[in-house]
């Protein structure tokens, strides 16, 4: 097995609060992206953001809707946004919505004029999740207290 493969057991990892509704639980940081699950209550939404990278995002529960084009987002759908997309989304049903992403370079937040108020990226997610252990007194998991590739 190559020294950079790994299976990491999501359960084993906690969510992450990023605010009310919405969570995230890292699978793996590396240099240039990141993969991780994300977690929305019902009613929850994504402001509008851009990516600077590729998105790759794999619905495992509950329901998405695109707010731009109002595409609705399922269990078992893929959504690929290529670098420069700009979207905004919310969880619809009654049961939370979990989407599997994997993506590369930042995503940047919008105010209401255009201006980038904020961004995520694989090293601000990370520090999102060591200060989550801190905070809880856990270690991080083996496998994410580094960054591979």
């Amino acid at each position: 097995m190559n020294a950079d493969t790994h299976a990491v057991h999501a359960g084993d990892i906690g969510w992450v609060p990023l605010r009310a509704g919405l969570a995230f639980r890292p699978l793996r940081f590396a240099a240039d992206g990141y993969s991780l699950q994300l977690r929305l209550e019902p009613g929850t939404q994504i402001p509008r953001h851009r990516h600077t990278g590729d998105v790759h995002a794999y619905q495992l529960t509950g329901e998405r809707e695109i707010l731009e084009s109002g595409q609705r987002v399922g269990p078992g759908d893929y959504v690929y946004e290529p670098a420069g997309n700009v979207d905004s989304w919310r969880a619809i049903g009654a049961v939370p919505c979990v989407v599997q992403i994997t993506l590369t370079g930042r995503v940047e937040y919008f105010a209401a004029d255009g201006a980038v108020l904020e961004h995520t990226d694989a090293a601000t997610a990370r520090a999102a999740y060591l200060a989550h252990c801190r905070a809880r007194g856990v270690a991080p998991h083996p496998r994410l207290a580094v960054v591979t590739g």
